[in-house]
């Protein structure tokens, strides 16, 4: 047992973070097959996407992905509470607000990082969600934003929306530049401030704190399991999912996994089978999540390639992956 076991584990050990685009149903069901225990994310959804969009095709989700948190966009407490409403009917296990995406679009409709700006909307916000369910509700939110670096300022925030019944913060551990960067940008230049997470921590010991951002290294999760209540994990998660598959037993105490590559990707394809006979899902819409599973392996390239391959998108899924096994002279 790792000894960043020495904390007292709890629901936000470990989880997978929101990224939109990305963290799609399909995409948490693949995660789910690697770690039975992490904690997973939807993408952000809008409030009014759910107001008055598709609610089934924005809140579906796979039996198997529990426990999984609906993230919502959005500032209007009335609205926030009404689509709390709907994820805790869905079944979501937790209800998260997105209080740190920086895309401008995502300005326009005044919500994400502009949104640490107004800590009493967030807590109006929070505590119209709180009494409209019974899941825990939780906030997703970066240090600061522009170039401010001010510890009070999160300090505040966090203080503000945990007297509207928030326990648990989560916390990218970079400031939003809320103009000037793209998204991608702003997830790489701001610089990462862990040292201000811990400080939350310990001026609230009270609350749950989760840390965000950068984490790719074993080494780095167990520092900070020793000094926070959990690590969520984007991109690498993402990009190197195989990584995923050492995580219950490293960090939640469950038995050596005998899980292999070749037993995940046949489940995949079992998966793509059922997704095409229940609602006509094309394999390559749930195959693009996978193509990191080989990520460092011998051939990994040519096998990304034949699973992203356009040509082949009229054939079986199981023939996909038969070809993907091949030589390169095949």
């Amino acid at each position: 047992m790792s000894d960043s076991l020495s904390a007292a584990p709890g629901r936000w050990r470990l989880s997978v973070a929101p990224m939109i685009d990305w963290t799609d149903r399909h995409c948490r069901y693949f995660h789910r097959l690697l770690s039975r225990h992490a904690r997973l994310y939807t993408e952000m959804i809008t409030t009014g996407a759910l107001l008055h969009g598709d609610v089934t095709r924005h809140l579906r989700f796979n039996a198997e992905e529990h426990p999984v948190a609906l993230q919502l966009g959005g500032s209007e407490p009335a609205d926030l509470a009404r689509c709390a409403k709907l994820g805790e009917q869905w079944g979501y296990d937790e209800i998260n607000l997105n209080c740190g995406c920086p895309s401008e679009r995502v300005q326009r409709g005044a919500f994400g990082a502009c949104l640490m700006a107004e800590p009493k909307l967030v807590a109006e916000g929070v505590k119209a969600m709180v009494d409209a369910v019974s899941v825990p509700v939780t906030v997703k939110h970066r240090i600061g934003i522009d170039r401010t670096e001010s510890y009070e300022f999160v300090r505040d925030f966090v203080g503000t929306v945990a007297e509207a019944g928030c326990a648990t913060f989560i916390v990218h551990a970079r400031n939003a530049w809320l103009q000037g960067l793209s998204p991608k940008e702003n997830r790489e230049i701001p610089p990462l401030r862990y040292e201000l997470v811990h400080r939350l921590k310990h001026d609230f010991p009270q609350l749950t704190i989760v840390i965000n951002g950068g984490l790719n290294m074993d080494e780095q999760l167990s520092r900070e399991l020793r000094l926070l209540d959990g690590v969520m994990i984007g991109r690498e998660a993402y990009h190197n999912p195989w990584w995923l598959a050492s995580w219950d037993e490293r960090y939640f105490g469950a038995s050596p996994s005998t899980l292999t590559r070749e037993a995940v990707e046949q489940q995949m394809v079992d998966y793509m089978l059922r997704a095409a006979a229940e609602d006509g899902c094309p394999w390559y819409a749930i195959a693009r999540h996978m193509l990191g599973l080989r990520h460092g392996l011998p051939g990994a390239r040519r096998w990304r390639q034949v699973w992203s391959d356009h040509k082949l998108k009229p054939r079986d899924p199981r023939e996909v992956m038969a070809l993907a096994h091949q030589g390169p002279s095949a």
